[in-house]
């Protein structure tokens, strides 16, 4: 309970309290006091309106210091400055490069001499000067023409002094100078932010030119690459400047690729591994360059640096290993190399540092398996090329099987490689708890990631047995065989991670992340499945033994399951597996598709006999849907003979009818039967070349108006419409309109005499859909018997009556109007009455 003090207690409580709210806010008020002083008196008085004249007209008068500086003035004047000083800057520069090439010819080689050195002395010792004036962007813009000069200078001095020079190694040898100049530049007006990124600049040519210079091999080039992205890593580590920090990243992301690149490119032509051991050492140098950049980094550029060592790493050894065998087997040497980089989580590595190598392992990992999962589609999806060719005999091996479009003898590695990340990722998924410790410091792995490393080694151990199956050439039944024992494996891990996934939590114990392995397993079971029994279509006891098989496996894994989900992917796949036998021994009866169509309808009926069985059990409702599937096969092949079309579609209404026997079936199926059997009775009427609209028609009729009277008896205020209306439409309709062109009298006759009929009992009962359907259709069919004889009448009359009589009409009606509206309105209430 609140406790609530007397009133006394309470006043001298709130007293306390706003004494010291009033404490604090005269504290406050003191402070802004003293801070407001000491602005003002670091800020010149403004000059009085009288020196420069009164303020504008609707000006505000000037604000005390604290009001101002809430509404700062623009900054024009100094981006205009920045604008003045550029375009200055830029036609000083324009100038001197015309002085350069168009006026150097004019004058001796002394006076070319001085005046060059005097303008760039000038304009280096100027910043200098300004900078003690405080003009700090007039000083940047004339470090910018004196760069500039110095660049026109290198020229000059190549073109007069040493013209014989080779470009390359003179460009060499005048960036290495101009790098040491700005940067000693640089660091002595330490002020100005040009010099020092200049200098890295210049620095990233000197080495790379010159061994171009020099002719140097490539692999000369690609450590003169490496040394200059090393300076480069350090500049960016402990340069001075966020200017000097960012040229020299760009510059190490351009030289150091490139380094890697030659070395990678000299690793991958190497002929030996004498021939691989330079550029090994080329790229292992540049791996400890980048794990030691990487250790001192901030954590996203470590993890770049960790990454690009451990790549680097890989691509050094296993160039050399590479050499020293096969070509099938380069992709398992470098993934060896790759794995190798997991013993990372053992050293002691900045986190960020760690993480990158872990990247650089799984990057390598994730390139063998694009190399090696190609070759295991082409062994489950081979098969196809059998459905053409059902029980023609067994081929030669597995391989042939397959056809001979894949190269197998160059995949001999891609099982190695399967396998063994398959075996990494289940030493992962099984010592877990032990790795999580091991890795803690870099990364926290959860549940989830230990479900993914179960399921991956779980599909890749299958996908490499079945290809090394296929690159070993197994023999055809060796084969089957196989792969039937592996989707009962599966389906035996299936089985058990379904009855144990439901009650085991996802991160805790040995049951963490045991879901996503139960729906690999799930779905590896169905893909093997489809693919064994496609690769059985080639020998017909083949087929019935995998077929069988697959039958009694999936369905035994439905009963043992407890697993909702997977109970109906296991029953669903078992009625899939039987409707497939069904086919096959129609096939093996002889049968033509269209007669093998009742025989399909075996398995539709033990569906719809199991679903009663089950009743509101959650897989019943997935059976019969499979069931239906295998009953619309059986309508597709029935297709081609009308005859076997009506009976396939009665006995599919049959089933239908028997499904809506079940109260929770039977709005769907109820409707569903009728329309069978309706299409099975017009099926069999155009089989019989019966072309009478009503033989259609009243089929339709007569069902749908029993079910109205029954709708009505136990709804006696359900509308007319909804219990008798489509009923009558669905026969007079299209009797009303194949009257209208029917020369003879006798269906008119018949049709006006059940229209006639219809509306007397429409009257009778007051039910509306009777009374103006049936009034409606007698009208328009009294209408069609009726109109030759008016056309007669009409052609002997004289042209002036029918308007004379259009016009007694009008004036009755319109003498008569209030009395004839009362009349309609009266029609239109008991209209409305009826039901």
């Amino acid at each position: 309970m609140e406790h609530v003090p007397p009133p006394a207690e309470e006043l001298a409580l709130l007293d306390r309290e706003l004494a010291q709210l009033d404490a604090r806010r005269a504290h406050l008020l003191a402070r802004r006091a003293w801070l407001v002083d000491v602005v003002r008196a670091q800020v010149p008085a403004a000059p009085p309106w009288g020196q420069w004249g009164a303020p504008p007209a609707g000006r505000p008068p000037a604000q005390p210091w604290g009001v101002a500086a809430r509404h700062p003035a623009p900054s024009a004047p100094r981006s205009a400055q920045n604008v003045l000083l550029t375009l200055g800057g830029l036609l000083l520069t324009v100038a001197a490069v015309a002085f350069t090439l168009v006026s150097w010819g004019s004058m001796g080689i002394a006076g070319r001499s001085a005046v060059l050195a005097l303008v760039t002395l000038a304009a280096l010792a100027a910043p200098a000067l300004l900078l003690r004036r405080k003009l700090g962007a007039t000083a940047e813009a004339l470090a910018a023409l004196a760069l500039v000069l110095t660049l026109l200078d290198a020229y000059a001095v190549h073109a007069v002094a040493a013209p014989d020079t080779d470009g390359l190694a003179f460009t060499a040898g005048a960036a290495a100078v101009l790098a040491a100049l700005w940067a000693g530049y640089g660091l002595a007006l330490d002020k100005l932010h040009l010099p020092l990124p200049a200098a890295v600049f210049f620095a990233q040519w000197p080495l790379l030119l010159g061994a171009w210079a020099a002719g140097a091999p490539a692999i000369v080039v690609g450590w003169a690459l490496l040394a200059t992205a090393v300076l480069d890593g350090a500049l960016a580590l402990w340069g001075k400047g966020l200017g000097v920090r960012v040229t020299a990243g760009i510059g190490l992301a351009v030289t150091g690729s490139a380094a890697l690149l030659v070395g990678l490119a000299q690793s991958l032509t190497a002929d030996g591994p004498l021939g691989a051991v330079l550029p090994g050492a080329l790229l292992l140098t540049a791996a400890v360059a980048a794990l030691a950049g990487a250790w001192h980094a901030p954590n996203g550029f470590a993890q770049v640096g960790g990454a690009v060592a451990g790549l680097a790493a890989v691509a050094a050894v296993g160039g050399v290993l590479r050499t020293a065998v096969p070509d099938t087997w380069h992709v398992p040497a470098y993934l060896l190399c790759g794995l190798a980089l997991l013993y990372v989580v053992r050293v002691r590595l900045p986190r960020g540092a760690g993480l990158g190598v872990l990247l650089a392992a799984g990057a390598v990992v994730a390139g063998a398996l694009v190399w090696a999962l190609p070759p295991v589609a082409a062994v489950l999806l081979g098969p196809v090329r059998l459905v053409a060719e059902v029980w023609a005999g067994a081929p030669e091996g597995f391989r042939g099987a397959l056809g001979e479009s894949m190269a197998w003898s160059r995949a001999a590695g891609a099982p190695v490689v399967l396998a063994v990340v398959a075996g990494v990722l289940g030493a992962a998924y099984r010592w877990w708890p032990s790795l999580v410790r091991a890795a803690a410091p870099l990364l926290s792995p959860g549940a989830k990631v230990r479900g993914a490393a179960g399921a991956g080694a779980l599909g890749l151990g299958w996908g490499a047995v079945l290809l090394a199956a296929a690159t070993l050439g197994v023999p055809y039944p060796a084969a089957v065989v196989l792969e039937t024992a592996l989707v009962a494996g599966l389906l035996v891990v299936a089985v058990q991670g379904a009855g144990t996934a439901g009650s085991t939590g996802e991160g805790s114990g040995s049951g963490g992340g045991r879901s996503a392995v139960t729906v690999c397993a799930l779905v590896g079971a169905v893909v093997g499945a489809v693919s064994v029994g496609l690769l059985s279509l080639a020998v017909e006891a083949a087929t019935y033994a995998v077929f069988g098989a697959l039958l009694v496996l999936f369905a035994g894994a439905a009963l043992l399951t407890r697993a909702v989900v997977a109970q109906a992917v296991f029953a669903v796949a078992a009625v899939v597996w039987g409707t497939v036998l069904t086919g096959c021994a129609a096939r093996s009866l002889g049968l033509a598709p269209h007669e093998a169509a009742p025989l399909l309808l075996v398995v539709p009926a033990l569906t719809v006999a199991l679903g009663a069985r089950l009743r509101l059990h959650p897989v019943a409702l997935p059976v019969e849907l499979a069931g239906a599937l295998g009953a619309l096969v059986a309508v597709g092949a029935a297709v081609p003979d009308a005859p076997f079309l009506a009976l396939v579609l009665a006995l599919c209404g049959v089933l239908a009818a028997g499904a809506a026997v079940r109260p929770e079936r039977r709005p769907a199926a109820g409707y569903l039967a009728a329309v069978l059997f309706v299409a099975a009775t017009w099926v069999r009427l155009a089989a019989s070349e019966v072309s009478v609209p009503e033989a259609y028609t009243l089929p339709v009729t007569v069902p749908a108006l029993v079910v109205g009277v029954l709708r009505r008896r136990k709804d006696p205020e359900a509308s007319s419409w909804t219990a008798y209306g489509p009923g009558l439409a669905a026969t007079l309709l299209p009797s009303l309109a194949v009257a209208w062109t029917d020369p003879d009298w006798v269906r008119p006759l018949l049709l006006g005499v059940a229209a006639l009929v219809i509306t007397l009992l429409g009257a009778r009962y007051r039910l509306q859909a009777l009374l103006l359907l049936g009034g409606a259709v007698l009208a328009l069919d009294t209408l069609h018997e009726l109109a030759p004889y008016v056309v007669q009448v009409a052609g002997a009359l004289p042209r002036w009556l029918p308007p004379a009589l259009a016009g007694l009409l009008l004036l009755a009606v319109g003498a008569t109007y209030e009395q004839r509206l009362r009349d309609a309105r009266r029609l239109k209430d008991i209209v409305g009455r009826m039901r």
